[in-house]
């Protein structure tokens, strides 16, 4: 719910975010995707969505759009403990990315951290994963934040 909402994310009550999000998925389209480990447990989650769905991006001028392209974004990672470095990250963007295509999306944006700039962890994912998926940036307004693309069609 943090790209959804905001600032405003941090100052509510977890079980406000947590029926918003409820609400999210219920009302569908979904608004990511799951990595299951051979048990079927959830090990990783990837939002992606179009960019128009989480408006919170607007606001930052970090990552304001850079055109008037509709794109998908990929906003959130969570990967559980015991799975990091693993790869569940790059599977979930290789996944965010196909899902995006089926969709008809022209192109899929990220916002990740520059790991060379920011070693901080982070839930966006870090820049090198996305160059590795073919990603390209298109603009940097700060330091440690590529905005970074990759074209579908």
């Amino acid at each position: 719910m943090a790209w959804r909402l905001g600032p405003a994310y941090r100052r509510r009550d977890p079980a406000a975010n947590r029926d918003d999000f409820h609400a999210v998925v219920s009302g569908g389209p979904p608004p990511g995707l799951l990595a299951l480990d051979e048990d079927g447990r959830a090990v990783g989650w990837c939002q992606v969505t179009p960019r128009a769905a989480v408006p919170a991006l607007d606001r930052p001028w970090r990552v304001r759009p850079v055109d008037d392209v509709p794109v998908w974004a990929i906003t959130c990672f969570y990967i559980r403990k015991g799975h990091r470095r693993r790869g569940v990250t790059s599977a979930l963007v290789e996944a965010a990315v196909a899902w995006a295509r089926e969709a008809g999306a022209p192109a899929v944006e990220a916002y990740p951290l520059d790991g060379a700039v920011s070693p901080s962890s982070t839930s966006t994912g870090y820049a090198s994963t996305f160059r590795r998926a073919g990603f390209r940036e298109v603009a940097r307004r700060s330091p440690e934040r590529p905005i970074m693309r990759l074209p579908l069609h």
